[in-house]
């Protein structure tokens, strides 16, 4: 085998990969899969929804994880009414942990392909955010990520793609994400329980829960700087 096949062959998987990534997403927008997910569609069809869930359980909330890790780890819009919906079909635990599993799954996968196929293509139009991003983790870890989880300083999916090009451990990067993504995926699925009371998405966060997301965000850091602080004094 000569040098140049083992690159031909790698060549050949990423243009696949890419091409499938592509299809998938032409294919979302193109059969119109976008309109569904709105809280309009949502509260409409929330009662057919049900009623297809209790015919086949466990398809159904298998249907549900499958598209849910399909949207995050591809960017695709609308994984608020994805977990809104985990809470108006399953109720709050099963649409708790569905949700949780789909939405830390996807952005795993996000951070592969960004490691594997979109290196290059992220380095260079994030430049300035993976800087932060750089600095961020070698002042402070992973407890950098569980900030930026809880409260997202920078979109989460951006995140995924530049924790892709570090050095970040993938196992450490999906445990940090599932631990640190609960707190808001609770306050939507619950919400998703009362979805015929909601007016709009905006909505959903009242001031209050804002505020215990912030203080949670803060907690990793103040918790390091406090330990930091103990041991100069010993």
């Amino acid at each position: 085998m000569s040098a140049t096949e083992p690159n031909r062959f790698s060549w050949l998987v990423r243009a696949t990969l890419l091409l499938a990534v592509a299809g998938l997403v032409g294919a979302f927008f193109a059969l119109g899969f976008h309109h569904a997910l709105t809280l309009e569609a949502l509260q409409s069809h929330r009662d057919d929804l049900v009623q297809a869930r209790d015919r086949n359980p466990v398809l159904f909330a298998g249907g549900y994880l499958l598209s849910y890790i399909l949207m995050a780890a591809l960017a695709i819009p609308g994984a608020l009414v994805m977990t809104l919906a985990g809470g108006a079909i399953f109720g709050l635990g099963e649409g708790t942990v569905l949700a949780s599993f789909g939405s830390s799954i996807g952005a795993t996968l996000a951070l592969l392909a960004s490691r594997y196929l979109f290196r290059s293509w992220v380095e260079r139009h994030f430049h300035r955010r993976l800087e932060q991003v750089n600095r961020g983790l070698a002042h402070d870890g992973w407890l950098y990520l569980l900030s930026l989880r809880l409260v997202p300083a920078i979109p989460f999916f951006v995140v995924d793609l530049l924790f892709g090009v570090t050095a970040f451990p993938v196992l450490r990067f999906y445990v940090v994400s599932q631990t640190a993504m609960l707190p808001a995926t609770l306050v939507y699925v619950n919400a998703g329980t009362q979805i015929e009371h909601l007016t709009s998405l905006s909505g959903i966060l009242s001031p209050g829960v804002l505020a215990s997301l912030v203080m949670l965000a803060c907690l990793p850091l103040a918790a390091r700087g406090v330990i930091k602080l103990m041991e100069k004094r010993r």
